[in-house]
């Protein structure tokens, strides 16, 4: 039985079966019904000369067309299912599932790239999984149209809530939500270019790719994620620049505004790709960078801070691959990094002298609570973005970033479990108000009452709070030779 997680994090790829019968379309139908009873399978998949598949015979089209219909050595190629349906091995194993189910598909051959590599079979499939989970898939299950992408992402918060009270760690819930996110954001922007296309547009006129930053890039979402995102285009001449950048902010102003109307909250900070700070060509990314980093100082900071998180969620990955190598290059910079450090220390860690909580002082309906985002993850998530800056490392996720400067040496066994476990738990306790939150019709936030919390939780928070404390101090005398 698959778990609840690994169905929406594997691939085609891992469940295929191999192609047992594989045949020439020139075969004969009694040739083709003979490979089938010896291998007892249940499917022959029809291929060109390339063995691109060109059709597909199932045990019903043997019963409904070739028995007692036509002759024995009639071409399969007459009575075969044409157009075939074909899914790529490196899809997502619930989007076909999903494909599958709505379709009334028993049998579908999977490629790579265009040639047969396997096949999938429904019924194999379900027979690995849980009612819940059939019914999770249904749920999440979208098209590149705004209506099942906006049920989708409503739905997302139901599965949180599912997954959680089934003991799935709240980061591995993170995780399946950004994928989630980024599933939809690639629907978006392929409803987005239908629309350019009606509307006149015509196709893109240049290679582009979609970003996503913040906690989506790190792949750390909430059900209740907003918009941060941007474009990278391909470069392209300046005299050319009025012609392409119209239709990119036309573009951009559809694929927000679909975004919004499916759940994706407009950033209240713009940052979005209809902010040409957020829609440049690879060459001026790297200009920008470039000057955010030579600067180190306020905006350009603050900036920086939102876009090194981010990640790649349409397109070939060329571009954003070039724009994530220049970033490392050139963000190792000790100024740069000090500075840096100083914005994200304004985040202060919510445990004071002799292990007191530093709680909401601000009278009001959070009073008291501890914000478990702004004064717990945040601070971690910030000093792990430097350190991993600072040793060249492009991994964006916090926990990867942890276990790649175990990796490079920057943290030793023990640092790298406690800052593990910090991480997880704080998640953890964030999550679970959050759903609280939405439970007793509250707006999700981050703020976690001391008073809902056991014991142990206290004494792990306390210990996970100083653990923070600890690295951030470690990391400030590293950069600025400080060491209080």
């Amino acid at each position: 039985m698959l778990s609840q997680i690994a169905v929406f994090t594997q691939t085609v790829r891992e469940h295929m079966d191999p192609p047992r019968v594989v045949v020439a379309a020139t075969a004969s139908c009694v040739e083709v019904v003979q490979c089938l009873r010896e291998t007892q399978a249940s499917a022959a998949i029809i291929v060109d000369a390339a063995l691109e598949p060109v059709g597909i015979l199932t045990e019903q089209d043997v019963t409904r067309r070739i028995a007692f219909q036509v002759g024995p050595d009639t071409p399969v190629i007459q009575v075969m299912s044409e157009p075939v349906s074909t899914v790529q091995a490196r899809d997502f194993l619930h989007h076909a599932v999903a494909w599958m189910r709505r379709d009334g598909i028993r049998h579908l051959p999977v490629v790579d790239d265009r040639r047969v590599v396997g096949l999938l079979e429904l019924d194999q499939v379900l027979a690995r999984l849980s009612g819940q989970t059939v019914a999770q898939i249904d749920r999440l299950s979208h098209w590149a149209n705004p209506k099942t992408m906006e049920e989708a992402k409503r739905n997302q918060e139901r599965i949180a809530a599912e997954l959680l009270a089934d003991a799935v760690p709240a980061v591995d819930i993170q995780q399946l939500l950004s994928r989630l996110d980024h599933q939809i954001y690639h629907d978006a922007v392929d409803y987005c270019l239908g629309f350019m296309e009606r509307e006149g547009w015509g196709s893109p006129p240049v290679a582009f790719e979609v970003l996503v930053m913040g906690s989506s890039g790190r792949g750390e979402s909430s059900p209740w994620s907003d918009q941060d995102n941007g474009l990278i285009l391909e470069d392209y001449p300046d005299r050319e620049h009025y012609r392409i950048d119209s239709w990119f902010v036309a573009f951009s102003e559809r694929l927000t505004a679909t975004l919004n109307a499916v759940g994706f909250e407009y950033c209240h900070g713009h940052v979005m790709a209809t902010n040409p700070l957020w829609r440049k060509t690879l060459s001026q990314w790297r200009a920008q960078v470039s000057g955010w980093i030579r600067k180190s100082e306020g905006l350009a900071l603050r900036l920086s801070d939102i876009l090194f998180d981010f990640a790649c969620v349409y397109g070939e990955g060329r571009l954003s691959r070039a724009l994530r190598e220049h970033i490392t290059q050139e963000a190792a910079r000790p100024i740069f990094l000090r500075e840096l450090f100083k914005v994200d220390e304004e985040h202060e860690v919510a445990l004071g002298p002799f292990g007191i909580f530093l709680t909401e002082r601000r009278h009001g309906l959070n009073h008291g609570k501890l914000n478990l985002k702004i004064t717990g993850t945040l601070p971690l998530v910030g000093a792990a973005r430097i350190l991993a800056l600072k040793h060249g490392i492009p991994k964006t996720g916090t926990l990867e970033r942890i276990a790649a400067l175990h990796e490079r040496g920057a943290l030793d066994h023990n640092q790298q479990d406690v800052l593990s476990h910090a991480y997880r738990h704080i998640v953890q306790l964030l999550l679970r108000q959050q759903l609280r939150d939405r439970k007793a019709g509250l707006t999700p936030g981050s703020y976690v009452s001391p008073q809902a919390l056991s014991r142990r939780e206290i004494v792990q928070l306390k210990a996970n709070l100083k653990a923070i404390k600890e690295f951030r101090a470690n990391l400030r005398a590293d950069l600025t030779g400080e060491l209080f």
